[in-house]
């Protein structure tokens, strides 16, 4: 399972150039040391969703994709509407600008009404680098 989510990962960095354009399905861009990983979008892993092109997206793995999941436990609403543009420029077979600008407005509001809020561990749920999205700062 693990080589094939590998496999379909690198067929999708390259069909959606997101190489080339710099940043994952939610307008995050990859730092050093961080991995691009697979998402499952309509069928999760853990109900065996299969390691497909048309169940994923590509997230960056420090940010992105422990960001959206933290979203999930938080604001489910707000995952759902996420994981809905993101299933949209999947569909379309392409990063699209109006899409990430969607999905940028929804983890901003997810911010601005969690930005206090912390796990039952006492830590504050909302990381710094969640928050930096490269293609925010290229939009406004």
């Amino acid at each position: 399972m693990v080589i094939l989510m590998r496999n379909v990962t690198r067929k999708m960095i390259r069909e959606f150039r997101i190489k080339e354009l710099g940043y994952d399905f939610m307008g995050y861009t990859l730092v050093r040391g961080d991995i691009y990983t697979f998402h499952h979008l309509l069928i999760p892993q853990r109900e065996h969703g299969s390691a497909t092109i048309d169940n994923g997206a590509v997230l960056c793995g420090r940010s992105s994709h422990p960001y959206l999941h933290i979203i999930e436990a938080f604001d489910y609403d707000v995952f759902c509407y996420i994981t809905s543009e993101m299933l949209d420029m999947n569909i379309k077979g392409y990063l699209d600008f109006y899409n990430i600008r969607k999905i940028n407005d929804a983890l901003c509001l997810f911010e601005r009404e969690n930005c206090s809020r912390r796990s039952s561990s006492g830590r504050v749920i909302i990381k710094e680098e969640y928050t930096k999205r490269l293609l925010m700062t290229k939009i406004y």
